[in-house]
């Protein structure tokens, strides 16, 4: 195993509240577009915002869009999402369409897709080759084609017998016994 996992950002995995089961939500909260107003590397941004960024707002009423002009400053777009993370994109000598794809972009997704090394809440000296247990490690691929509810499935696999038949069966065995000594004690 390499050490280069050290160096990602670890944390982890974060759902975006349950995106899907309800109404959409937009995960982006907030974009800044910094530029510089003189700087020929800032042309694409400044088009971009004398051109497209009123419908752009209009368009997306949940996203906060801020302005920062910078003195000699390279072009970046820093976008703000709903699980707290935060995702830089240098823009330098970009053109209003650059600028706008990355901007559709970063407003579609849920945060910055960056590699994260994962944490988890247990560990082991020795993990597993094969992956972990799932409910459906061992079970027969033919319950995939069966339609249910089914008869044969919906039988328990273990039955196991009640405290009451276990006596039952127990008492029985021994009236037999007790039979058989009797008819050894007759002869």
């Amino acid at each position: 195993m390499s050490n280069s996992h050290l160096f990602l950002k670890s944390g982890f995995p974060k759902a975006p509240l349950q995106n899907g089961l309800g109404r959409y939500i937009g995960q982006l909260k907030r974009v800044t577009l910094k530029f510089c107003k003189e700087s020929g590397a800032s042309r694409g941004m400044r088009d971009f915002i004398e051109r497209e960024l009123v419908d752009f707002a209009k368009e997306n009423p949940g996203v906060v869009v801020y302005v920062k002009p910078r003195r000699h400053r390279t072009p970046v777009l820093v976008g703000e999402y709903l699980n707290g993370t935060r995702e830089w994109i240098n823009c330098r000598n970009f053109t209003k369409e650059e600028v706008t794809k990355w901007l559709e972009l970063m407003r579609t997704q849920s945060g910055p897709s960056g590699a994260l090394r994962l944490r988890k809440m247990w560990h082991t000296d020795v993990p597993s080759i094969q992956g972990p247990w799932t409910p459906f490690t061992l079970k027969s691929p033919e319950t995939n084609l069966v339609v249910f509810p089914s008869e044969e499935h919906s039988k328990p696999l273990f039955v196991e017998k009640s405290a009451t038949e276990k006596l039952i069966e127990l008492f029985q065995k021994q009236k037999l016994e007790d039979g058989d000594l009797d008819k050894n004690r007759a002869k």
